[in-house]
Parts: C-alpha cells; sequence; structure tokens
C-alpha cells in the first residue's frame, strides 16, 4: 500500500473531471507530482499540479490550486487541503489513512515495499570484477556491498537482474600473475629463488599456488620453456584467485549469477575482432592520429597513425584507439565487445559499478554502448569512493598477507558481515567512506548498525514478553491482525506510521536514484523512534507495549510494533544484512 500512489490516482481522477484540466492532454497533466513537504508541518502529501499545469490551462497557478483543493477536499479522504505560496497543494491525511497502512504492511509481511516499477525489464548489474591477481582489498569490498545492495534494491522494485562479474583473465597482469605463481611454484620444490623479483606480485597469498603446482607437476614444468609452462600456471593462478575471491565475497553472502571471462571473448571465437569488423563496415572507424593526452610531453607521446573509433560521434570527448602499436587489441577494444554481449544476451539496461579511480573511463565506454546497441541500449555507470580504514581514529596498517593493502578478509575476519555491509552504505557511493574498526563494533546508538539491528531485536523481545504475559493466543495473530489503531494517538506512535508508511515510496525513490544509503538512513531514523517511544514507555504507563490491564491497548501497539519490524527487516534484508531476534 502506497499513500503516495493513492493520492497521485485521486488527483489524476480530479484533473481529469476539472474544466480547466480536463482538456489537456493525460501527458501533460502526468506532469504533476507527489512528494512529502518540505516542512512537515504543512501536512502530509504535497503536489505541485497547479504549478505546472498553470500555463497549459491558461489560469493563475493560485486560482487552480484552490479548485483542485477544492475539488480533493470535496472527496471526502482527507482531514485537511490548502493551497500555500503561489499555487503549491498541501494535503493533511485523516488518521485511518496511516492505520491502514499499517495493516497493510502486516498483512504484506516480506513483501511490504514491492514495487513495480522496474517493470519486469532486464538488468544487467556487473559489480566487484575485481581482477584475479590477488585478494580483494577493502575498496573492492565497498563496491561489492553497493553493488549488491543495489541489485537486491532494483529486484524488490521490480526489475528482473543480472548480477555479473566480469573475469579479467586476458591480458598482461595476469602473465605478470603466472610469473609470481611459477616464481612460488620453484621456492615450493626447494629452489634457491631469492626474493620475489620486481614487476612481479609480492604477496604470501601466491605460496599456496605455488605449492599446489609443485604437487601436480613436480618438477615438470621447470624443464618447460615459458611459452608451454606460462599458460598452464597462468589458468592454474587464476582459477585459485577466483576461488580466494569468490570465496571472501560468499563471508559476505554476495554471489553472482554470471562469472564472464574476458578470455572468452577471443576463443573460441574472436569476437573483439568481429566488433571491430562490424564499427568499420558502419563507418564508424577511421585511420588516423591524435594529440597527445593532457599531461604528457612530446617525449612521453608516440604520434602514429591508429585504428580509431568515432567516439566524439557519441558523446565522448575524444576518438579512441582500438589496437596497440603491436596489433594487440586495446582494453576498450575489448570492453566493447563484452559490453556488447551483454545487449546480445537481451540486456538493454546496463550498470556497471566501477572504483572512483575509473571516472576517466565512463564517457567513452557510455558512447561505445550507445554505438555498439545502435542507441537501443544504455550504460549507467556508478562510481565508489575510496574507502579509509581506520581503528580508533588511527590508519589500519597493510596487511602482511596481501604485502601492500588490507585485504577485504581481515576486515570480515574481524568485524563481520553485518557491520561491513551496513557501513559500507552508510554513505552515498560517490562519497569518500571512514570506516574504523572499532566503532563499527561499539554497542552505542553511535553505531547505526547495532541500533537498528538492536531495534529489531527488542520488538522481537517484546513479542516474548506478550507470549509470557497472555499465553500462545490470538493476540499473536488475529487480535493483532483486528486491534483497533485508532487508540494510538500519542504523536510517538503517529510518527511510527508515518514512518511505515513511508517505507514503499523509499524503495522507490532509492531504486530511481541507485541510492541504497537512503534506506539506511531510513531505518536509523525509524529505530530511532522506536527506541524513544520504548524509552517514554519507561515512565508513562500508557505507552508500554504491554499492559495486563489493556488487552485492547495491547493489542494495538503490537500492532504497530510489528508494523515496524516488519519495515526494518524488509529493509536490512536489502541491505544483505541480517536481522537478529535477540543480541547479547
Amino acid at each position: 500500500m502506497n499513500l503516495f500512489h493513492l493520492f497521485a490516482a485521486e488527483l489524476q481522477a480530479v484533473l481529469a473531471t476539472l474544466p480547466e484540466t480536463a482538456a489537456l492532454p493525460a501527458e501533460i497533466r502526468a506532469r504533476a507530482t507527489v512528494e512529502p513537504p518540505r516542512d512537515p508541518s504543512h501536512g502530509d502529501l504535497s503536489t505541485n499540479a497547479a504549478m505546472v499545469l498553470a500555463r497549459e490551462a491558461r489560469i493563475n497557478p493560485r486560482d487552480l490550486g484552490m479548485r483542485i483543493a477544492d475539488a480533493l477536499h470535496a472527496r471526502g479522504l482527507y482531514a485537511r487541503v490548502a493551497v500555500a505560496g503561489p499555487g503549491f497543494i498541501n494535503v493533511t491525511l485523516r488518521p485511518d489513512a496511516y492505520e491502514a497502512v499499517v495493516k497493510a504492511a502486516l498483512a504484506a509481511g516480506a513483501d511490504y515495499g514491492r514495487a513495480t516499477l522496474g517493470q519486469g525489464r532486464k538488468v544487467n548489474v556487473e559489480y566487484v570484477s575485481a581482477n584475479p591477481t590477488g585478494p580483494m582489498h577493502v575498496g573492492h569490498g565497498r563496491g561489492a556491498v553497493y553493488g549488491d545492495a543495489l541489485a537486491n534494491l532494483l529486484a524488490f522494485a521490480g526489475w528482473a537482474v543480472t548480477r555479473e562479474y566480469y573475469i579479467n583473465d586476458a591480458g598482461a597482469q595476469v602473465d605478470v600473475l603466472a610469473r609470481s605463481a611459477f616464481h612460488r611454484y620453484r621456492e615450493a620444490l626447494g629452489r634457491e629463488v631469492g626474493p620475489v623479483g620486481e614487476g612481479l606480485y609480492p604477496g604470501d597469498y601466491l605460496v599456496p599456488v605455488g605449492r599446489a603446482l609443485a604437487e601436480t607437476h613436480g618438477e615438470a614444468l621447470e624443464s618447460l620453456p615459458e611459452a608451454e609452462w606460462l599458460p598452464l600456471v597462468r589458468r592454474a593462478a587464476i582459477d585459485a584467485m577466483m576461488a580466494m575471491i569468490r570465496d571472501d565475497l560468499a563471508a559476505l553472502d554476495i554471489r553472482h549469477d554470471v562469472f564472464f571471462s574476458e578470455a572468452s571473448l577471443q576463443a573460441p571465437e574472436d569476437r573483439v575482432a568481429a566488433t571491430i569488423a562490424e564499427f568499420r563496415a558502419r563507418g564508424l572507424i577511421y585511420e588516423g592520429r591524435l594529440p597527445p593526452p593532457k599531461g604528457q610531453t612530446d617525449e612521453d607521446w608516440e604520434d602514429r597513425t591508429q585504428t580509431l573509433f568515432r567516439a566524439t560521434d557519441f558523446g565522448d570527448d575524444v576518438d579512441r584507439p582500438l589496437l596497440k602499436s603491436d596489433g594487440g587489441y586495446t582494453y576498450f577494444a575489448s570492453d566493447i565487445a563484452y559490453h556488447k554481449s551483454k545487449f546480445d544476451r537481451g540486456f538493454a539496461e546496463m550498470i556497471d559499478v566501477w572504483g572512483a579511480d575509473h571516472g576517466g573511463y565512463v564517457k567513452r565506454m557510455q558512447a561505445a554502448v550507445k554505438a555498439a546497441t545502435g542507441g537501443a541500449g544504455a550504460l549507467e555507470v556508478r562510481l565508489c569512493q575510496l574507502v579509509k580504514l581506520m581503528r580508533n581514529g588511527e590508519p589500519v596498517k597493510m596487511s602482511k598477507r596481501a604485502g601492500d593493502f588490507v585485504t577485504l578478509r581481515d576486515v570480515i575476519d574481524e568485524v563481520g558481515r553485518d557491520a561491513i555491509r551496513f557501513m559500507m552504505l552508510d554513505r552515498k557511493n560517490d562519497a569518500e567512506l571512514e570506516f574504523d574498526l572499532a566503532k563499527v563494533i561499539e554497542q552505542s546508538k553511535d553505531n547505526p548498525v547495532f541500533y537498528v539491528q538492536y531495534a529489531h531485536a527488542r520488538i522481537c523481545s517484546v513479542f516474548r514478553q506478550a507470549e509470557a504475559a497472555f499465553g500462545a493466543i490470538p493476540i499473536m495473530d488475529e487480535e493483532i491482525a483486528a486491534a483497533d489503531l485508532s487508540i494510538l494517538t500519542d504523536e510517538g506512535e503517529r510518527a511510527l506510521m508515518r514512518q511505515v508508511a513511508q517505507f514503499p515510496r523509499l524503495i522507490e525513490q532509492a531504486a530511481a536514484t541507485r541510492e541504497p544509503h537512503r534506506i539506511v538512513f531510513a531505518l536509523y531514523d525509524l529505530a530511532s523512534g522506536f527506541h524513544g517511544l520504548w524509552n517514554r514507555g519507561k515512565d508513562l504507563p500508557d505507552l508500554r507495549f504491554i499492559n495486563n490491564d489493556d488487552r485492547k491497548g495491547t493489542s494495538a501497539r503490537l500492532a504497530l510494533v510489528k508494523a515496524v519490524r516488519t519495515v526494518i527487516a524488509n529493509g536490512l534484508a536489502l541491505l544483505g544484512v541480517s536481522a537478529p531476534q535477540e543480541m547479547r
């Protein structure tokens, strides 16, 4: 039950009958929006209908606002309808509107807030996609959590979501990985190999890979030329790294539907070459020269004729090379073929979650997707900013296992999945995030994840107390469903009802803006309202959730807090955070 949708439908019904607006095309009338007033004292709902339709209706906005307000009020569904300023219409709902929402939340349960915004459209959400050259670091963790929560949110809001991981298993970096693993292989054989060579990966995470190679191949690989051992070692190292990455993701309860291999773009069929050939046939490629990138001196720049994609025709700043000087494909060429494969698999909507250091790559990829799909597909890129890892305000030292960064798994093992997932979403994805390992495990109001989970656990304890007081009787179901909520007149109780009513709109807004952090903020506010009412009940017996002498009031308050629990549980589920029944 979405109060904003219900009012929007009523508003459109009024606009379709008023002489001033009835003749306007439906698409013009649809410009009217419904949202909460900026100032809550103005009411529950607000619409700009008079402001946006007055010109086409050839009437003064305030006059049109008064006529719309009168027509809305005449329907008898609202406590108050008022026109403010030049024509904004503010509506105060009758108390029974929020009571109906609470009942709807109880009836819907785990589906409360589910929306149809996506209308079943397919969307591909690609996230994490860390290079399989070592363990994931905390920055990868932020993209992983954000991408997974966004996928949850979109699915709940009506999209058909596919979660994808792009394995960068082609190119120079995986050859470096193979050589690094070969060093550990010779080390496992007992050879005097010395320290890891410059340019190789120094972390201890490749030691087990070297040992496994030694157990599988013995000394055989040593006698082979690099051209023969390199592909064998590379495959083994990539498989080991991906197993480690999948294990780390599973510890965060993150699982992808598709793991797409970059290497598969060239074998058994060369889809990169096919994409380039298609672009060439469509006149989207030419041979030309580019000026040096900004910041590079002439000495650093190789001025040569290149195979260039006409990226500027599709919104990019410059045209982009597709082939390297040695004839190999640029990363960009492979990325075009990869995103074309998404479109060919039925995904016109694509969302990529990248680290902030890839911000300069966004325009060219969006231009490429527009070209590759003939304008029928669109790429949306969400950038995740850096994470500053702290402990009691001090930077955390690097990981011995990784060598030069803190691994994500180290953080998971220290603070747990829930703290990481909740706090990684405590800021908008493109804002820098400070993650303090000490603070995220505090049991205090200053730790949002504890505060919200504690609200859920407290509500569960209320029901255990109710069962102890009344026994396993219908008050736990039938009486709650039929409770008379009109007796809940305290402002704290009514505020909780309004927050419950906001949840369906919150889901749509968070999904439309790709901002799961909105759920974090809303859950914290809801938990705060609940804890506040709990604390007031200590001093005011009439506000206590369970009163042995007031069966009717107890049923009503249990209905309210059950609806609050429903919202908290549903919100936490979207974030991928558990909703505990008790906390010690």
